[in-house]
């Protein structure tokens, strides 16, 4: 029975190296702007629910929960994690808000 070939080794740690870069990185930057998007969640903000939801901050509670204004008769009580975006981001796209 023979040892362990170093090249193995080597292409083990190449390819966990590559999913590391392509996949887990881009993921946690991903979360990481989504939960400070939702940190500065302010009054006026024009947002949209992860249920498709449209409607603009009036009040913002404690940290956990904000109101929405969803018509102006009605008002929203959701959690801050339920925001995904930005009404302006989902309307247009990133793309179109740069140029």
């Amino acid at each position: 029975m023979q040892g362990l070939d170093p090249s193995y080794l080597i292409l083990f740690g190449g390819m966990l190296l590559i999913m590391w870069v392509f996949m887990i990185r881009p993921q946690a930057k991903q979360a990481k702007l989504a939960a400070d998007f939702q940190k500065s969640l302010e009054k006026g903000t024009k947002v949209v629910t992860s249920g498709g939801i449209h409607g603009k901050i009036v009040r913002t509670d404690d940290g956990t929960a904000v109101w929405i204004e969803i018509d102006s008769n009605s008002k929203m009580k959701i959690e801050r994690s339920a925001v995904s975006m930005e009404l302006t981001k989902a309307a247009y796209g990133e793309e179109e808000k740069k140029a």
